[in-house]
């Protein structure tokens, strides 16, 4: 008899059910990422430019918001041609920022209050003002000329290659200096560094020492699936760079590279690690994540938040990336999941409704979906209020360098300027770089000097002090989904599963996980509509919904949702 019980124990022990298999339990798995543009979030000295001081005297509201980790955009020391992603000095701090006392200052806030710090590191390329790229330009037999990809004129010009950020978009820039060209797949000013080169690779692993020493908490290796290249320089076909990422990421050496960061690294701290993309497909997104493999902890891929189009985009094609990805990951790795960062234009304005009618509603119900999938949810500063897309209509009221990179080619070209200045306003990154909308005061109270990119004009009815005092303001709803969220193991480990699949207006789904579910409704468009499920909702429990009141549901088909209304159930 006592083996039999003992048989039992080790089959339910034992058992391969995935529902019966305890998760696998990590912090950056469970928390709540908070993204902050530090240019952006608040000045403490008057000079329109966001600040280290400026974030530390804010710390509180970030407690307030419940989050685990701040994600903190690059601070080092930059020449600033692409805000801080131009690095000049990786063990400084830039001088529109503050010192490393500041930062010191900063870090010990945050873990005094509980939260842990994600920092932004740049190692595809460094700025042209950076010490190794100042010396490798000198001489060709310079011990840092190998620092980066040169290409001696001699040989003829180099294969083409294609720059993100180039007015011409050609991404190999001459220097006369040593009759040669350089490469850099994003500006002129920041030229791609060589991780061929095993002395190099030092230099940056002793550098994410440095910062990690300090006490740091995370790595977001910033377009590092770009990294690794075949030096050969092949060519390319013919416009290749419609789909430049099939060419440029996860080169040959990507993964022997992040395998040594992370024994150099990342396998001496309990930190959290998660780079820029994902490869070009689930298998490279695997690769990059399997704990086996010992890289890194999550994919943080783009093709969910590429989905949204000045013409609008379909719930359909969105429902199907988001369940693919999350099927994909099921078993085994880890997400991200985000609708909008510092690259992006904001989340309700390119996802949602940004009319006075849905703007709240919609807010709510992107930063309920976020919060409610399986996955790392990251929120974007300013998306817990619900702020949109700024308006503009000159290129003088931009400041991105791209964006005016891009105008100055159009002009080049002939292009037609006026569709180009319309695509901005729904597209342009700048969109999501608007200061802080702290309170109604003058320039939203971010500053009081001039900011370096123009205050949205909405400030004076949408800010976060005339949220504080409303209880069914889009921020305190946001704090509603982090306390759940946190106090919620299903949303967190539990199974996704996709309902009414075919629904063009409503995205429904169900998270379970020992014995408990959740069910989630979303309705994305303007009109009511029906969740065509069969749930019966008698002994359901509501946790939470945007709307202030509630109304009878079930219907002879389904579950009647108003627009943009977003519910959340325990059934």
């Amino acid at each position: 008899m006592k083996n039999f019980i003992l048989i039992l124990f080790f089959i339910k022990v034992f058992s391969t059910d995935a529902q019966q298999m305890p998760p696998d339990k990590k912090w950056w798995k469970e928390a709540v990422v908070y993204q902050v543009y530090p240019r952006s979030f608040k000045d403490s000295d008057g000079d329109g430019i966001g600040d280290l001081k400026g974030i530390i005297s804010k710390l509180d509201y970030i407690k307030s918001l419940g989050v685990d980790a701040v994600w903190l955009n690059p601070i080092y020391s930059s020449p600033n041609d692409d805000n801080g992603y131009d690095v000049s000095d990786y063990r400084g701090i830039m001088k529109d920022f503050g010192t490393m006392e500041d930062f010191d200052v900063l870090l010990k806030g945050l873990h005094q209050r509980g939260i842990k710090l994600v920092m932004d590191f740049v190692l595809n390329h460094s700025s042209n003002e950076h010490e190794w790229f100042k010396q490798s330009r000198l001489s060709r037999t310079s011990p840092y000329r190998d620092y980066y990809h040169w290409w001696n004129a001699e040989k003829g010009k180099p294969p083409y290659r294609y720059s993100l950020f180039d007015i011409n978009h050609d991404a190999w820039k001459y220097d006369s200096l040593t009759n040669a060209y350089y490469l850099h797949y994003f500006s002129q000013k920041q030229p791609d560094l060589n991780w061929e080169n095993p002395t190099l690779r030092k230099e940056l692993y002793d550098i994410m020492k440095f910062w990690a020493d300090k006490g740091i908490d995370g790595f977001r290796l910033d377009a590092f699936q770009f990294a690794s290249k075949d030096i050969t320089f092949p060519a390319f076909p013919d416009g290749y760079e419609s789909n430049f990422l099939k060419y440029y990421a996860m080169g040959p050496y990507i993964h022997d590279y992040l395998q040594e960061m992370n024994k150099e690294v990342f396998s001496k701290y309990n930190v959290m690690t998660v780079a820029e993309g994902a490869g070009n497909n689930f298998d490279d997104a695997h690769n990059l994540v399997d704990a086996k493999r010992k890289e890194l902890n999550m994919a943080y891929a783009f093709e969910g938040v590429d989905i949204p189009k000045s013409k609008g985009y379909s719930l359909l094609h969105f429902k199907e990336v988001f369940s693919r990805w999350d099927s994909a990951f099921a078993k085994n790795g880890w997400l991200s999941i985000f609708l909008s960062n510092h690259d992006q234009a904001r989340m309700v304005s390119r996802f949602g409704n940004d009319t006075p009618e849905f703007r709240d509603l919609s807010s709510k119900l992107l930063n309920t979906f976020i919060m409610t999938m399986r996955g790392t949810p990251y929120c974007y500063y300013g998306d817990e209020l619900g702020m949109t897309n700024a308006g503009f209509t000159k290129i003088e009221d931009y400041q991105d360098m791209p964006t005016q990179n891009e105008y100055q080619h159009q002009k080049d070209i002939k292009g037609n300027l006026d569709d180009f200045l319309k695509e901005l306003q729904f597209s342009c990154r700048d969109n999501g770089r608007t200061p802080f909308q702290w309170d109604s005061s003058n320039q939203a109270g971010f500053s009081t000097g001039n900011p370096w990119l123009k205050v949205n004009p909405n400030y004076t009815t949408l800010n976060a002090n005339a949220q504080e005092k409303d209880l069914n303001s889009c921020l305190n709803y946001f704090r509603k989904l982090v306390k759940l969220r946190k106090n919620t193991s299903v949303l967190v480990y539990g199974k996704y599963t996709i309902l009414d699949k075919a629904n063009p207006d409503v995205y429904a789904y169900t998270r379970e996980e020992a014995g408990k579910k959740i069910l989630v409704l979303l309705n994305f468009s303007t009109r009511q509509s029906e969740a065509k499920i069969n749930i019966n909702l008698k002994n359901a429990k509501t946790i939470l919904t945007n709307y202030k009141d509630s109304i009878e549901r079930k219907t002879n088909s389904g579950i009647k949702l108003r627009p943009y209304e977003a519910v959340i159930y325990q059934l």
